[in-house]
């Protein structure tokens, strides 16, 4: 049947920044696949509500409270796996994220801040990660890049270049982890989180948005996390070192921020 090629069970997965959002709807989704999760982000009273509904997926919920921008804490999460639920077969790098500013309001430090958080947080977990993956023979690691990282829009210079990186180190990572762990991406646009938060409270501003998407519509978490399940399961098993769009069709942004002119 083409709908086991979807299913996960047996194996286990970290998700970085799953308290909400796109990182709680992948870990959901996961565990609804099959798979034990690791679920990781600042807040932990965010991360019990997640593992009560991975729980009730019939799978194992282990909570981890970290600042993942702690290289550390973030490696850590790969051996939380092999402690607590034996083996690691997938990795989804979600946590990242950066505020937009103007050209000019944007410092180098800025600029080092979006790469550490949005890449090196990605790389200290994969890095981590790929031992113990080859215990069990291979795996799949997804990273969730970003539309801002192939479009250009104002405001978004340190977010849209981490973004830019996070793609082509998927790509880099792909090739010298290749055959036995796959290493795949998504470059997601507007999605239904608290990022949108304002957003979503505005009539005006959403029905702008939706107008400028190609499909009419907001993204949701599950549009995510349904193709994070595909990339991480043996449906994606001949997909490796690629970043995959899911925005809605997208092909510039879908909101200006408003900056002027020099």
């Amino acid at each position: 049947m083409i709908l086991d090629r979807f299913r996960l069970e047996g194996q286990a997965a970290v998700v970085t920044g799953s308290g909400r959002g796109i990182g709680a709807a992948t870990a959901v989704a996961l565990a609804e696949a099959g798979a034990d999760v690791v679920i990781s982000a600042r807040t932990e009273t965010e991360l019990h509500e997640i593992a009560r509904r991975i729980e009730a997926a019939g799978r194992k919920a282990v909570v981890v409270a970290a600042d993942l921008s702690d290289l550390e804490q973030a490696a850590r999460l790969a051996e939380v796996a092999k402690v607590e639920l034996g083996r690691l077969d997938i990795v989804v790098n979600n946590v990242g994220g950066t505020m937009p500013q103007a050209f000019l309001d944007t410092s180098p430090r800025d600029l080092e801040q979006a790469f550490h958080f949005n890449v090196s947080t990605a790389h200290a977990l994969l890095r981590a990660a790929v031992p113990i993956m080859l215990e069990g023979g291979g795996g799949s690691a997804v990273n969730i890049s970003s539309v801002m990282g192939r479009v250009a829009g104002r405001g978004f210079l340190a977010y849209g270049t981490a973004k830019a990186a996070l793609a082509h180190y998927t790509h880099l990572a792909a090739t010298d982890l290749a055959p036995k762990i796959r290493v795949n991406g998504i470059a997601v646009g507007s999605v239904a989180t608290s990022a949108l938060d304002i957003v979503m409270q505005s009539d005006e501003l959403r029905q702008t948005m939706e107008s400028a998407t190609p499909l009419g519509r907001i993204g949701d978490p599950d549009d995510i996390a349904s193709t994070v399940v595909f990339l991480a399961s043996r449906a994606g098993s001949y997909v490796t070192g690629k970043v995959i769009p899911v925005d809605g069709g997208l092909q510039a942004p879908n909101l200006e921020l408003g900056l002027p002119d020099l």
